[in-house]
């Protein structure tokens, strides 16, 4: 009897050490965290997300729910396994329920977990920016366009330095190759529609319609001085299959411009031909080792 008693008693202690610690397999309930501490020993804290993140050297040191292995962002250097869909996030096997986990700026975010405190400058207070979903004091004054006086990386945005947009596209979210992507080539820091019509450029078929796109990007080397000479930039669709952008930038004078003592900055104009009906157009660009930049044409 004595026997008996004592075996119900470790089985209470066994299930409610189960019940404290989780799944026998060491699953969480949650990816939450206020610090480094709060996640094993292969992961960080999140600075933003506050969600306890993989880190990583390459691709293949990542888990199918967050395989894309990257920096943080253009001011942290620190390479995380960031997450593409909601979907490959809910196979994450750290937590032992993950059906309800979302894919948050690139962070497999819990239910309940922290939300970017921002998402554009408007967001913030003023003198403030919003930068990787948390509003910051502007690091510096600045004048004019592109780069200015700020650091690389940032562009000059109403007078202040403020960090280039995170890709948030179809293009980026649908994009593998991001090992192509870095804090140290070209950095694109704006795109306008320039003209939306039919053209002979386009020819007669189902995509008679030339859209223009004025792209500005700023770089620490300095830019050919050709249009036919330019190497390393990409245009990437929204399936995520990348395109030599140099190719979609017509030869003819006014489409490539660069400026600057050192050639530091380029405007070119990409041209899409899309069907006469189309009013949207959503567009993917990066050169190697620089940043991913989304635009929507509207037109």
């Amino acid at each position: 009897m004595q026997l008996r008693k004592m075996t119900l008693m470790v089985a209470m202690l066994g299930a409610m050490s189960m019940v404290l610690t989780g799944c026998p397999d060491g699953g969480r309930e949650s990816l939450a965290c206020t610090a480094d501490t709060d996640c094993d020993t292969s992961e960080i804290c999140h600075p933003n997300a506050k969600m306890c993140v993989q880190t990583c050297t390459i691709g293949d040191d990542c888990p199918e729910s967050s395989k894309t292995c990257e920096a943080i962002s253009a001011t942290n250097s620190t390479k995380i396994c960031k997450c593409a869909t909601d979907a490959l996030c809910q196979r994450d096997e750290r937590v032992s329920d993950a059906s309800g986990l979302t894919c948050s700026n690139g962070v497999c975010t819990s239910p309940g977990g922290t939300t970017p405190a921002c998402t554009t400058d408007a967001n913030c207070a003023s003198g403030q920016v919003c930068s990787n979903g948390t509003c910051t004091a502007a690091s510096a004054t600045c004048s004019g366009e592109g780069k200015s006086t700020c650091a690389y990386g940032q562009f000059c945005s109403s007078n202040t330095c403020a960090a280039v947009p995170a890709p948030t596209c179809e293009n980026y979210e649908n994009f593998t190759q991001r090992n192509e992507l870095g804090t140290t080539g070209p950095i694109i820091f704006k795109a306008v529609t320039t003209s939306a019509a039919l053209d002979s450029f386009c020819g007669t078929g189902s995509t008679p319609k030339r859209v223009r796109v004025t792209v500005s990007a700023y770089s620490s080397t300095p830019f050919p001085a050709t249009k036919d000479e330019l190497n390393g930039l990409f245009y990437v669709r929204v399936a995520g299959v990348k395109v030599d952008g140099s190719d979609i930038i017509s030869s003819s004078a006014g489409n490539y411009t660069v400026t600057g003592t050192n050639r530091e900055r380029a405007d070119f104009v990409m041209s899409f031909c899309v069907a006469e009906a189309s009013d949207t157009l959503s567009i993917g660009a990066y050169f190697t080792n620089g940043n991913f930049f989304c635009y929507q044409a509207n037109y």
